[in-house]
């Protein structure tokens, strides 16, 4: 189980994104996260060697422990269940892949922000609101808000998704699903949110996917990992300042710091940040699931 940046598998492609690669398996999907990284809508040219198993495992983690309240499409993580087409290919898919439900993917990114940080921060200091929604005064970079934000986007194929209003996102997908996503959107991220605090891990913001199956909606993609959701360690919590990370935001300052432009090609990631970034992610696996990473 070395590094895996590219898949070859005989199956149709259904989708190649920046960091995953789908492909379709009789009437469901096969979801591969590879060790490639994204930063500033760009693919960085080196990998950070297993992420995509890390992110994988966290994302199985949450699904098994909000299956019995929350439906997902996850149905297994276990290669020896794939389809046979695969038997020679266990070197690729070990450990980074899932095999899915096809579901009609609502097109809206829902996003809850539990602490002021980012964007949220860079728009609160603008004008007192994050995505509209006005917040109390004297708020500081960081600090846990009374209630968690439900701030949903639209889902763009490429640059970068733009914050929408809750009412705008009931026009688009209809009332009903929209407030049946914003209620799971809270739930999941207060229970998680709340378990992740007692493993040493603030979970500052997140996103979800939500898809439909007939009427049925259910949560989609990953869930509550590093790269959906901004990780901070709990015991290194000082509101006032922006807070280090068990996540890419480590790649992102590196890149941040060498003066390129976010619009030509990236600069290459020295050694120890790539140890550095892959040292984060084990540890944010080894948090939230109490295993060894033994991948």
């Amino acid at each position: 189980m070395g590094i895996v940046t590219e898949t070859n598998l005989p199956l149709r492609i259904f989708k190649k994104g920046k960091v995953r690669d789908i492909y379709e398996a009789d009437d469901c999907l096969l979801l591969i996260v590879t060790d490639r990284v994204s930063a500033f809508d760009f693919v960085l040219h080196e990998p950070i060697p297993k992420k995509g198993i890390c992110l994988t495992q966290i994302s199985k983690f949450w699904f098994d422990y909000f299956r019995d309240t929350v439906p997902n499409h996850l149905i297994t993580t276990d290669v020896n269940d794939f389809p046979e087409d695969l038997t020679n290919h266990e070197e690729t898919l070990i450990g980074r892949s899932m095999l899915v439900k096809k579901a009609r993917v609502l097109p809206i990114e829902c996003i809850v922000r539990g602490y002021i940080s980012g964007s949220a921060w860079k728009s609160y200091q603008k004008d007192g609101a994050v995505c509209g929604i006005k917040l109390p005064n004297g708020l500081k970079e960081s600090d846990r808000l009374d209630e968690p934000l439900f701030t949903p986007s639209t889902k763009a194929e490429s640059g970068h998704d733009i914050n929408i209003s809750y009412d705008k996102m009931k026009e688009l997908v209809g009332k009903e699903d929209a407030e049946k996503m914003k209620d799971l959107s809270l739930k999941i991220y207060k229970e998680g949110a709340k378990y992740a605090l007692k493993k040493g891990i603030i979970i500052a913001d997140t996103k979800f996917e939500f898809g439909k199956i007939d009427d049925k909606i259910i949560l989609v993609d990953e869930i509550l990992t590093p790269d959906s959701s901004r990780f901070w360690p709990a015991d290194l919590y000082e509101p006032g300042k922006s807070q280090p990370s068990f996540d890419k935001q480590y790649v992102r300052d590196y890149l941040s710091s060498t003066g390129w432009d976010k619009n030509s090609d990236p600069p290459q990631l020295p050694e120890d940040v790539i140890e550095e970034t892959q040292r984060k992610y084990k540890e944010a696996y080894e948090k939230i699931t109490g295993k060894k990473f033994i991948f």
